[in-house]
């Protein structure tokens, strides 16, 4: 692999847009709604048991949180939406924090990718739907992982993965990767995709 995985860090869990690392190297960050796996996800990406903190009380936290891999790029982990118990002001402080992300990062330039993650338990849900429209809106390129694929079985697998191609908002150039943090189900896949997408291959 072109970047040392074990060489990884926890740079800065940002609570306000001037907190952005300033660094230029690729940024690809990780949308999802909470509880989707996300750190749980990058986890496994990076070989870790517990860079990435797991939360038991889905969006407690709201910050970007910045993960440096090798000195050559981020993974930027953006707070997970449809939190639908969070107060109106802790909703609109994940709003203006994520939105500042795309608009008030001042290496925004070099965001290469977005990983829209989906529970495949769930589905892609309504937030999932308003998030993927934005995506295609702004021009972000990204692409669909779907989580949790250990639970289910290979029917239900089967039928998430083709419910998911068959979307309408989801381009047919779109990669969908189902992924398994329990069995690393897509890990190389996924690193393939990200390493591409921040020409680091």
């Amino acid at each position: 692999m072109a970047v040392n995985v074990q060489n990884s860090e926890l740079r800065i869990s940002a609570g306000l847009p001037k907190q952005f690392p300033k660094k230029a190297i690729p940024q690809i960050a990780f949308s999802g709604r909470s509880n989707v796996g996300k750190s749980s996800l990058i986890n496994t990406l990076l070989g870790r048991k517990s860079l990435a903190r797991v939360s038991s009380a889905p969006g407690k936290t709201i910050t970007v949180n910045f993960y440096e891999v090798d000195s050559k790029l981020f993974l930027v982990d953006l707070p997970g939406y449809g939190f639908a118990k969070r107060p109106p002001a802790e909703k609109a402080a994940w709003s203006a924090l994520t939105d500042g992300y795309f608009t008030n990062n001042p290496n925004v330039d070099l965001l290469k990718l977005v990983i829209q993650l989906i529970d495949a338990r769930v589905g892609a849900t309504k937030d999932d739907h308003i998030m993927i429209d934005w995506l295609l809106q702004s021009g972000v390129p990204f692409i669909v992982v779907a989580t949790k694929m250990d639970k289910l079985n290979k029917t239900e697998a089967s039928k998430v993965e083709s419910s998911l191609r068959a979307s309408a908002e989801i381009p047919d150039d779109v990669a969908i990767i189902p992924f398994s943090s329990e069995t690393r189900l897509g890990k190389q896949e996924l690193w393939n995709e990200i390493l591409s997408y921040a020409n680091l291959l």
